[in-house]
This record gives structure tokens, sequence and C-alpha cells, in this order.
């Protein structure tokens, strides 16, 4: 990383959400390594992964960065307050706690939310591309050139279909698990040169202001994780604080970034607790995990009980897409639903090597432990004790869902 704002657009989003209404709850993140067959302590050396963190924890945004960030606009009026900019060039990134354990990297990230929000879309890109780069050390040239030969065979043949299919959109989501910094911003100017009408924009705040891309994104789990732990008097209180999120996220930004995370306790909760007002006010629903197509099925039919046109709706899948998913469910949504997909690490990562399933989530808020349920029961993130207890809260049955590998 080279600049602060190589980074996803949520992260600034919420940013200034957190920095106006809970800019010092104490939370923690932790760093995990889902793909049990990769060792990444045992590939990537100590030494650099702190060079690169010590890096990242001194960045600040520059002056014409702060100026870009400001003239970004959501409902016709300035997204980043004054306030807010002032922080943002002064920010300091808190302390990072690491250590190895059984091969992997124990990596943590602790303080205040309006400090700490930003080391996670830093920390996954900092250890992925540290991933590709310590395995290439032990390459060949030929080997080298065969990779980037293959990466760039891959996204031709993606941009060929895309021109065949000119009705596809998609947001380019690939910051977090890219192969390196410089060959997302290739992918992406790519996609600009060749399907300028297709791309809507990039989650890469950086390369958004590079080229000249809308900067998209919508918001993450850790929003509601976190609120958990600050409304976390008694179990009505903590299942109030989902719809608590919802409310001041619309309070802080109205329509124009008015898309739901549905799956941070089960959309099936989700579902329940989004109201009709909130359904006809919203523009839309991010699917992020589970399988696509039923999700948009439960979306269309909770539209239609209620009334609502869904075909001034979105539906943005952004869960381990692939081109051919895709153009299936442009084909299940066509004249039902706007679909806007956030198109990640297939995108951005399509080298011929393996690719590394890495999360940087929020573990405790206020010093409780935080749970995410997913759409997908092999997501489930928390300790035993919290898990089973939100479970009940939320009236989260795992069998409703379908368990999948987590492949990116």
């Amino acid at each position: 990383m080279q600049s602060f704002l190589d980074i996803d657009h949520y992260k600034f989003t919420m940013g200034q959400f957190v920095f106006h209404r809970y800019p010092n709850v104490p939370v923690k993140y932790a760093f995990t390594n889902r793909t049990k067959s990769v060792s990444l302590a045992d590939v990537i050396d100590e030494k650099d992964l702190r060079r690169e963190l010590d890096f990242v924890q001194q960045l600040k945004p520059t002056k014409e960065e702060i100026n870009y960030l400001r003239s970004l606009k959501n409902n016709g009026e300035q997204l980043c307050k004054e306030d807010y900019l002032n922080f943002l060039g002064e920010v300091q990134l808190p302390n990072y706690s690491l250590k190895k354990e059984d091969g992997n990297f124990q990596l943590e990230f602790e303080g205040p939310w309006k400090t700490a929000i930003y080391w996670e879309t830093m920390a996954l890109s900092v250890m992925n591309e540290l991933y590709y780069q310590s395995l290439m050390k032990e390459m060949n040239p030929e080997q080298i050139e065969n990779i980037y030969t293959t990466g760039k065979r891959n996204l031709e043949e993606k941009i060929k279909i895309l021109q065949e299919n000119p009705e596809v959109v998609f947001m380019e989501f690939g910051t977090r698990r890219r192969f390196s910094r410089d060959w997302q911003e290739y992918v992406v100017r790519r996609f600009k040169e060749a399907v300028p009408n297709q791309i809507t924009g990039t989650s890469n705040v950086s390369l958004a202001m590079k080229t000249g891309l809308a900067p998209r994104g919508t918001m993450a789990h850790e929003l509601f994780m976190i609120m958990s732990g600050i409304m976390h008097g008694s179990d009505d209180e903590i299942r109030a604080s989902h719809n608590q999120v919802l409310r001041e996220w619309w309070d802080e930004y109205g329509y124009d970034l008015s898309i739901a995370l549905t799956d941070t306790y089960g959309s099936e909760f989700f579902f329940n607790d989004f109201s009709k007002k909130q359904a006809e006010d919203w523009k839309g629903l991010r699917q992020d995990s589970g399988v696509p197509g039923y999700f948009l099925k439960k979306q269309l039919q909770f539209y239609g009980d209620r009334n609502i046109d869904s075909r001034k709706k979105i539906f943005a899948p952004s869960d381990g897409l692939e081109l051919g998913k895709i153009l299936l469910l442009h084909n299940q949504s066509r004249g039902k639903i706007i679909q806007l997909p956030g198109w990640g690490t297939n995108a951005t990562n399509d080298m011929g090597l393996k690719t590394l399933s890495m999360v940087v989530k929020a573990v405790e808020s206020c010093g409780y432990g935080t749970v995410k349920l997913s759409d997908n029961p092999a997501k489930t993130m928390g300790k035993r004790e919290d898990v089973k207890r939100f479970m009940k809260i939320f009236e989260y049955d795992p069998s409703k869902y379908q368990m999948e590998e987590c492949k990116y």
C-alpha cells in the first residue's frame, strides 16, 4: 500500500458514521485465515509483514486526497463533512498485535472505533499481496511470466463475454483479496477501457480517484456486530441493535447510500426486522452469503408481499462471484429487479494460483464478544457461548441455510 485511500469506499462512509456517533467505543478486530490448507506463517516472512503493517500505520491522506474526498457527493451534498475530513487529515491508526500460532498469524487491532476501523481492508490487502510475493520468490522468471500471461488471458476472456452481454453491469470489489495493488489497477483500467458502460465503479477509493470511476460501496457486518456490544443490556436490546444501525445509517446518509447488508444474523431475521417503510425508502439489498438465486427469490417475494415495485429496487450480490454466476443471476433478475453485483476476488485475482479466504472482523465491542451468523453457516464467527446466545436472540436456524466452502 502507498496511499491511505487504497481501501474500500465503505471504510470512509462507515468511518464517518462512527466518527459522528460512536467515536470512542472500544473495539477489537482480528484476522482469520479461513483457508485451512494454507499456513500463512510458513509462507510469509514475519519481518516483511511487520514492515508493511508499520508503514500502513503511519499513512495519512494527502491534501490532494482530502480534496478528492471533499468532492464526493451524497444526495447532491458533500458526502464527507469538514469535521470528518479534518479528523482524517491527522488520523493515527492504533497499534497491532502479531504473533505466530500453529502455522498462522494471530493478528489483532484494538482501540477506539474511530481509528481501528481502517485496519480491515489495509491488513487484508497487505497479507494477500505478501502471500503471492512470497510464492513468486521461489519461482523462475518463466514461471512468473506465465502467471501474468494467465491473468491477462483470463481477464480478456471475461471482457469478451461482457462485451457479448452489454446489459450486464457490475461494481469492482476486489481490493481486499487482490493479487497485487498494481494488478488491480491494471484490471480496473482495462475494464474501463473495454467495457466503460458496464463497470459502474470501483470500491477502491484510490483507483476511483486515479481513473475517474465512481467509488462504490455499501456497509459491512461490523456495524451490526459492534452495535450489539453498545446495546448489550438485555437480549431484547441486542435484538433491537440490528434495526438501530439501519435507522441511524438512514439518518446519516439517506437514499443515496441505502443498500442494506442482510446477513449478519441470517437473512430470515433481516426480512422480519426490515419494516415496510424501510423497504419502501431504501434503494435495495446486498446479498453477501448463501445461495444468491435463493436470496433473489426471497427479496422479490418480500417486495411483492408489501406491494412494492421491485423493478425500482437493487439486488446487489457480492459473495464470491464469478462471471458465469453474474450472467445467470442477470437472467434470473431481468425485468424483475435491478441487479448490481459487486465482483471481487475473481475479477482481481484470477492468475491460476490458489486464492485465499481471509477476513478481518470485529471480535469485541465494549468488552463483549461479537457474533456473525450469516446465510452460510461455514462463515459463523464468535465464541461458542456467544454464538449459542445470539442464535437464540435472532432465531437463527442453521438448517435453513446451505453450508458452502468459503472460496474467497
